[in-house]
């Protein structure tokens, strides 16, 4: 009799669901030419929380070297072997655009930590299932833009990478200095693994312009600015937030002081108001941070961050109508999503929609500059 009771006990324990288990996929490039804005990424990701609501959480953290076909082959791992609920990354434009079919074809929210506004605008069905946690390109570029005209800039030359997140700078950026009767002078482009833009600086510097504006990424967004310097043009640079790193500082040395970026108030939360709402949010990222790794992190870092603190605030959401590991789930997590309003993060506060997957406003982005070695505020 007791056997069978056992027996009929161990039936009926295999019989009930298993326990409600979150899988959130994390891609990075730790390795390879953006190492700057992948390694922050990766150990943010050892940071983030192992529940929310009582409910696990469990994370996959895959590298792809900055490579695309890596990229693309980690998604379809996270996607299809590992069946993520949710992923969070990569850490490249590049990567980010070829994922984008295997993402909206398996239906998982992603939460995109690159730069370019391009993996979510124009938001289209299969980019409804991106969001994206780092300032959109026309936010950024309208506040270089406006202290370009108020220090008397009229024509600008621009180099940045021969790839999306070069393009589409050259795209926004050109747009909106058009319409702010600014005049560009020389468009060059660079691949972000070349050695030498000797070619682009000379024919920039040819070109005259008053001001330079460089697209680029952590440390290969450093190179052509130094060339610059190195052929003697000596009028101002400015670096989109692709190079809001320290590393970017000791990269280039004196030749990048005096450079203007804009980019989000973690970068001198010292020097930012305390009203800021992201003031507090951003200090305690970067304690927790500097308490497991020893040093504070970059930007990029909190992006990952960010992307976690809206997820945290949808899992619950989702969880009401569905079961993790499924399509249903996956779906209300997404709605979940796009309906989060004022969540504050260490970047900028975020307002999703159905019509905007990034959801930043102007609190998302300071201006700043490089003096005597550091980031510091400027009034914009």
């Amino acid at each position: 009799m007791l056997r069978v009771i056992a027996l009929a006990a161990a039936l009926a324990a295999a019989a009930l669901p298993a326990a409600a288990q979150v899988r959130i996929g994390l891609m990075v490039s730790a390795t390879g030419p953006t190492t700057a804005i992948g390694i922050p990424q990766k150990n943010t990701g050892d940071l983030l929380p192992r529940s929310v609501g009582g409910v696990a959480i469990e994370y996959f953290q895959l590298d792809d070297g900055g490579d695309t076909t890596r990229g693309v082959q980690n998604a379809k791992r996270l996607i299809g072997e590992h069946n993520v609920d949710a992923m969070i990354g990569p850490s490249t434009t590049p990567i980010a655009l070829a994922i984008l079919d295997l993402i909206a074809e398996g239906k998982v929210p992603l939460m995109a930590t690159v730069g370019t506004s391009s993996v979510v605008e124009p938001l289209d069905a299969k980019k409804r299932w991106v969001y994206k946690t780092t300032q959109n390109d026309d936010l950024i570029a309208a506040a270089l833009i406006k202290h370009m005209t108020r220090n008397g800039v009229k024509n600008v030359g621009f180099v940045g990478f021969n790839d999306p997140y070069g393009e589409n700078w050259l795209k926004v950026f050109g747009a909106l200095a058009e319409k702010a009767g600014l005049k560009m002078t020389a468009v060059e482009r660079y691949n972000r693994t070349d050695q030498s833009v000797t070619g682009q600086a000379l024919k920039l510097i040819a070109a005259k312009p008053d001001a330079v504006l460089v697209a680029g990424v952590g440390g290969p967004g450093v190179l052509p600015q130094i060339t610059l310097r190195d052929q003697g043009y000596k009028g101002p640079i400015y670096q989109t937030h692709g190079v809001a790193t320290d590393d970017f500082i000791r990269l280039g040395g004196a030749k990048v002081e005096g450079t203007v970026l804009a980019a989000g108030p973690m970068l001198v939360v010292d020097e930012i108001a305390d009203a800021n709402p992201v003031k507090q949010v951003a200090r305690r990222y970067m304690a927790a941070y500097e308490a497991k790794f020893g040093a504070k992190p970059a930007t990029f870092g909190a992006n990952t961050w960010d992307a976690w603190l809206i997820l945290e605030r949808a899992i619950p959401v989702a969880l009401k109508s569905a079961k993790p590991g499924t399509e249903a789930f996956r779906t209300a997590l997404r709605d979940a999503i796009e309906k989060e309003r004022e969540v504050i993060g260490c970047q900028g506060v975020f307002n999703m929609s159905a019509d905007n997957h990034n959801g930043m406003d102007e609190r998302a982005r300071v201006l700043v500059t490089v003096k005597d070695g550091k980031f510091r505020l400027l009034p914009e």
